[in-house]
């Protein structure tokens, strides 16, 4: 055959009946500036790797069909899943555990044990443990609660039936439950049903061994995706599933690489090289397919799916977490007030030692019946002891346990009005913003580092054709298509027409050249340019119907949108694909309805970034069609004959790469018989090979694809969602670094990357692509020199300037996943974290799920800094778990992200008003709602402690225990709360017009341990005040103590909800209500306890001290003239004791007689209001004198806003923008 000659029909091979390996079916949407390819291939050294041969050492071997032989000790898993966190053994102690990380926790519970010994008895043991076991009974079942729905969702995933060959070889299916499946079962799956397990396909419906799976459980994406059985199972399906024949899979050992699968088949005596495409993995549907019959190779936790699911985990707000911090400062606090009594306590003991047998409270000796012993005496040494214990328990309200259940309510409170905001609802899919993790909403307020997947959370997942080069000619005037445009191609197929589902923009002069008579050079072109649109991919047409019996649709499904925007392209222009196998192609070429053999077949993979066709034509020419990046096809074109074409064709793609489209370019090849000869030998024998098959491809490829000719290229948008471009720029000013993490390749990312605004052109990249150990470390030295050497110059301009700008060049680092295999979890990981914190932006690409959380932990494990990461698929929901807030988009790719996450919304661009508002109220709000509390219950220890230091040390309190109990619970736990929920220190429209404020958060300006140092010297101060006032007041009167305590507890409440309503921000009804109301209320109760007749008080009132002392006298007869007063050390009487003991009972009596009568007495002196206004003064003052000088003199960029805000009409002022000043400066993320 002369060179240039045509191949002769006979001499064609026949269409390829099973397709060439493709390395990795389960992927994410095809590159940006690359293929737009279905399958995106797996990286060079994984797919070299996969199918190499597999020692027996590290294999698994399956019988097909005979489950007893593959697994005889029953040592693999079975299928059942497990997701809860709790078993009925394991609750108890581990919820306990879980609840006692906080330290406030052990502390009560300490306590309560110790308020259970006779010797430290101070409160009722029943009551000492009644608090904390409240709070740990309501918080144990809510996690009981959500576990069991973990369970309940368990046992439903577990108890599912599928169709599983009965042994002995009748070939009959018989209903198993999914937990019950084995490896080496044979399995049939139904359309629509979900695969139970990992399975290898032996045979499917489809004569050609095609099956269509949809991955939305496994990677987010409801694209359809190709699996192929081999035609050797195929046929011999029939004796498989009788037992007439041996099968053997030799798999490898489970991993939790979903991209990648290795294993040899053995039917027959042959050996089968097997794939990615040839596996089905578990959480898969099976969709557009009859049947398809495959073996179990992975069960239960061997499955990818659940290797890849790192688990629930339980998360605490960072706030909490520091809660801890403060806890043991107020433990320090409360040793030292406790040892200072003690000590006190023991001097007075020393040197009043002599007296102590006689003392009419402190019984040394006991005389009675004759004896003389100790009577519960064990030394001074042991009394100090006891006094510090008991101490302890007196003092205990130092920490507040109160506060957790505050916090509960105030988070649920916050979560109601986040539930209920209308700017967060997504109106396109009719979903509410969901808070589904009550823990952490002040979280949302120190946000730093942003992680994002891509597809489906920045983008729609959309793809539209917009403009086409075809030979250097641009057509870019699309006009709007409608589907009564009588314009619409449609496919008249007997009495019906079809037409393509999705219509798109077609430019008029475009469709007229190609419609004109006459073969034109330039006509001819453009036919050839859109038939490799509709050629040169994996899409599978079907066809759904209408309303319209007459009318049907042509829905193109397929692994990549990209590859479905191009196909309806083609069909709106007239090339409209109406059927595809694995053999031939059809394809109604402007009304002519044509059939292409297809000869082979090259997928994209990351070296080539490209995919080609070899198809034949109806004129029996062999066409090569080629497709891929600008970068990977202008060194193939043959420039010698087009380069003015290429230069105009470059032209247009820096255009349309401008504006944020996605590129390719289209080229082909005419084989003559010499080449086709030599590619058909050379991919004929790779196609066969057992091993390297994928890497003996790609060269075949290579070879082929040379010297091609230039066809045009496309431009596709892939729309991001509403707002993500502002929504991204609004975060990196807010300080936050967004990182995306995604599952496609380099160029999709890199694409998406520009649109969305996250890279800029003034951005220097930095590019980690590497496939071993030692190349990733060589490449991580050198971007770490590069960045130093970026700092460096950035600090010289920056000292030469005198303004405030950075001259710091922006970094981004792009990485993808197969460098991280090798970095992750190695030492290399502290090198990726130096290099990566220094750059602007990270994109990492082609990662897979578990990869996701590693990059997350990267962050979290080595900084204090708060991380969020955001999907929409089950692929991202080990990156959700992982971070310390987890946000699912409840979009079109499942529920499984939603399930998993924190909260949830309809739409990226939510994060915004999330984070910058709500985020932000919810952190303000809750660390002053901490550190109020510690403040509130400081200054009402602290004045117990000063009354115990004027009263012999002895612990007795002039505060009744009503009001001690009532404190925390009724007099000022509500104004606490309603604030925590209801304050704003800024309106919405400012937090999200000066996306800076946002800082004070990720500063912790709110709280940190130099507000808790000051609110505690505060707390100090005031005690002093509330006790010293009235002490000097009343010393010199006859008042008694019960009266002064209740002068102590009004002024206590008084001072702490004015100290209160001084840091409100925005006032109202329910605000006023609760702060002045908690004050009304104490005047009344302490007038109420000792006023009401089933109350102890007024009972108590109608013992008069004659009433104590004729009961004394008459019990002190009863005891007759033989027991008469003697003082002989030996022979003390028994009316003594019975005297300390009645006046031990009933001094309280007498003192309740005194405080009810002076109540209402000293209530209605001027003395009595003058000290309350005297300890407000006193104790106030101070306080609001910082708060004026600190907010005039170095006032916050929250003080500043809100000054704005009243009297600057911030929120209807000019675009100019206000420079805000800071706390910290040096702490300001650096753009």
């Amino acid at each position: 055959m002369a060179h240039g000659e045509r191949p002769a029909l006979s001499d064609l091979p026949r269409p390829i009946s099973d397709p060439p390996l493709r390395p990795d079916l389960i992927s994410l949407s095809a590159s940006a500036v690359a293929s737009t390819s279905g399958s995106r291939a797996e990286e060079p050294d994984r797919l070299g790797a996969s199918h190499k041969e597999l020692p027996d050492a590290d294999a698994r071997l399956v019988f097909v069909g005979d489950p007893g032989r593959t697994d005889p000790r029953l040592s693999l898993p079975g299928n059942a899943v497990r997701t809860a966190k709790y078993s009925p053994l394991t609750f108890l102690p581990r919820n306990l555990f879980e609840q006692f990380r906080r330290l406030a926790y052990v502390y009560f519970l300490v306590i309560a044990v110790l308020n259970q010994l006779p010797q430290l008895a101070v409160f009722g043991r029943g009551a000492s443990l009644l608090p904390l076991a409240f709070v740990l009974l309501v918080t144990a079942v809510k996690d009981a609660y959500e576990d069991w729905r973990r369970h309940r969702s368990d046992r439903a995933e577990n108890g599912r039936t599928a169709a599983v060959l009965e042994p002995g070889g009748s070939g009959e299916f018989r209903p198993l439950r999914w937990k019950d499946v084995r490896v080496g079962e044979v399995i049939k799956v139904l359309a629509d049903e979900s695969i139970p397990c990992d399975m290898v396909l032996l045979a499917t419906s489809d004569l050609t061994g095609v099956a269509y799976v949809q991955t939305i459980n496994l990677d987010g994406e409801s694209n359809l995706k190709t699996r192929y059985a081999k035609q050797e199972t195929m046929f011999r399906l029939p004796d498989i599933t009788g037992g007439r024949a041996a099968v053997v899979l030799r798999c490898e050992r489970p991993n939790r690489n979903i991209y990648g699968f290795n294993a040899n088949l053995e039917i027959d005596g042959k050996s089968l090289s097997l794939g990615p495409s040839n596996i089905i993995l578990r959480g898969c549907e099976l969709k557009n397919t009859v049947w398809a019959v495959g073996v179990a190779v992975y069960t239960g936790n061997d499955t990818k799916v659940m290797l890849n699911s790192s688990g629930a985990s339980s998360k605490r707000s960072r706030l909490e977490t520091h809660m801890n911090r403060e806890t043991l400062f107020l433990s320090a606090i409360l040793v030292m007030l406790c040892s200072a009594v003690s000590v006190c306590s023991g001097i007075w003991l020393t040197n009043h030692e002599d007296e102590l047998e006689l003392m009419q409270f402190f019984r040394k000796r006991d005389y009675s019946a004759g004896n003389d012993k100790n009577y519960n005496y064990y030394g001074i040494a042991m009394q100090v002891f006891f006094i510090f214990l008991m101490a302890v328990i007196v003092f205990q309200i130092m920490i507040p346990i109160s506060l957790y259940i505050s916090m509960e309510l105030v988070r649920l409170g916050q979560a109601y009005f986040m539930i209920r905001d209308t700017n967060l609802y997504d109106e396109s899919s009719n979903s509410r913003f969901q808070c589904r993790a009550l823990n952490i909403n002040e979280d949302l307020g120190q946000i730093k580092y942003v992680f994002s997947d891509k597809t489906g959370t920045l983008t729609e997942n959309k793809m539209e054709f917009r403009f086409a080069s075809i030979r250097g000619v641009d057509y870019s005037e699309g006009k709007d298509p409608s589907p009564y445009n009588s314009n619409i191609y449609h496919v008249v197929v007997g009495d019906q027409f079809w037409r393509p589902k999705m219509l798109v923009k077609a430019d008029p002069e475009l469709v007229r050249l190609l419609k004109s008579e006459g073969e034109t050079e330039e006509g001819k072109h453009a036919r050839d340019f859109f038939l490799a649109l509709a050629a040169c991919n994996t899409i599978v047409p079907l066809i759904v119907g209408t309303p319209d019996p007459k009318q049907k649709l042509i829905n193109y499904q397929g692994e990549s949108p990209d590859e479905q925007a191009l196909v309806y392209a083609a069909a709106a222009y007239g090339f409209v694909l109406i059927e595809r196998t694995s053999g031939y192609l059809v394809i109604d070429v402007l009304g002519d309805r044509q059939r292409f053999n297809v000869l082979g077949l090259h997928e994209f993979d990351s070296d080539r970034k490209r995919m080609s066709v070899i198809i034949v034509c109806p004129n029996n020419t062999v066409r090569l069609f080629v497709k891929g990046a600008d970068s990977s096809m202008f060194g193939v074109l043959e420039k010698s004959i087009d380069l003015d074409v290429i230069r105009a064709t470059e032209t247009n793609l820096h255009s349309y790469s401008s504006m944020g489209l996605r590129t390719l370019v289209i080229g082909m090849r005419e084989l003559n018989a010499n080449d086709f000869k030599e590619w058909h030998s050379a991919y004929e024998k790779a196609s066969t090979a057992l091993y390297g098959r994928a890497s003996l491809l790609r060269a075949v490829a290579t070879s082929v694809e040379d010297h091609l000719q230039i066809l045009g290229a496309s431009a596709i948008e892939d729309k991001l969602q509403q707002g993500v471009p502002e929504a991204i720029e609004s975060l990196r000013q807010a300080g936050m670094k967004v990182w995306v993490l995604t599952g496609d390749k380099q160029e999709t990312a890199i694409s998406i990357g520009y649109s969305c605004k996250l890279l800029t052109s003034e951005m220097t990249h930095i590019v980690v692509n590497n496939n071993s150990k030692e190349s990733c470390r060589k490449s991580l030295e050198d971007a770490i020199a590069i960045s130093s050497k970026f700092a460096t110059i950035s600090s010289r301009v920056q000292n030469s300037r005198t303004g405030n700008g950075s001259a710091k060049p922006p970094l981004a680092l792009i990485i993808d996943g197969t460098s991280l295999v090798h970095i992750l979890e190695t030492e290399l990981e502290e090198e990726l974290f130096r290099l990566a914190t220094v750059c602007d932006v990270v994109l990492c690409c082609r990662v897979a799920p578990l990869q996701k959380a590693g990059i997350v932990a990267l962050i979290k494990n080595r900084t204090e800094d708060m991380t969020l990461a955001i999907g929409d698929g089950a692929n991202d929901v080990s990156m959700i778990q992982m971070a310390d807030v987890g946000v699912g988009i409840s979009g079109q790719e499942g529920r499984q992200a939603v399930m998993a996450s924190d909260f949830a919304m309809g739409q990226f661009r939510f994060l915004v008003p999330l984070l910058f508002v709500h985020g932000h109220w919810s952190y303000q709000r809750m660390a002053y709602m901490i550190l109020y509390n510690f403040y509130r219950n400081a200054v009402f220890v602290f004045v117990m402690f000063w009354y115990v230091l004027y009263t012999g040390y002895t612990l007795t309190t002039a505060i009744t225990e009503w009001s001690s109990v009532l404190y925390s619970v009724l007099y000022t736990a509500l104004p606490t709360i309603v604030v925590g929920i209801l304050d704003k220190d800024l309106s919405r429209m400012t937090l999200l017009k000066y996306p800076k404020l946002y800082g004070t958060g990720q500063r912790e300006e709110r709280y940190n341990l130099k507000f808790f140092i000051l609110i505690m010297m505060d707390a100090i101060w005031q005690s002093l005040a509330v006790f010293f006032i009235p002490y000097l007041a009343y010393r010199d009167t006859t008042i008694d103590g019960s009266s002064l305590g209740d002068l102590w507890t009004l002024a206590v409440v008084i001072l702490v909800n004015i100290h209160l309503a001084m840091d409100v921000f925005c006032w109202n009804l329910i605000t006023h209500l609760s702060i002045w109301g908690s004050i009304v209320a104490t005047a009344l109760c302490v007038i109420v306890i000792n006023s009401m007749w089933f109350l102890p008080g007024y009972w108590y009132s109608s013992f008069t001290c004659l009433h104590y002392y004729v009961l004394f006298l008459l019990i002190s007869l009863s005891f007759g003239p033989s027991q008469g007063v003697r003082c002989e050390k030996k022979n003390t009487p028994k009316c003594l004791y019975v005297y300390m003991l009645i006046h031990k009972i009933f001094v309280k009596f007498a003192d309740t007689t005194f405080y009810i009568r002076a109540i209402y007495h000293i209530m209605g002196t001027p003395l009595f209001w003058l000290c309350l206004l005297g300890i407000f003064a006193a104790g106030m003052i101070p306080y609001f004198a910082t708060k004026a000088l600190t907010e005039y003199f170095m006032p916050s960029d929250i003080q500043i806003s809100r000054e704005l805000e009243n009297f600057g009409n911030c929120n209807e002022s000019s675009n100019t923008e206000i420079p805000m000043s800071t706390f910290s400066q040096t702490q300001r993320f650096i753009q």
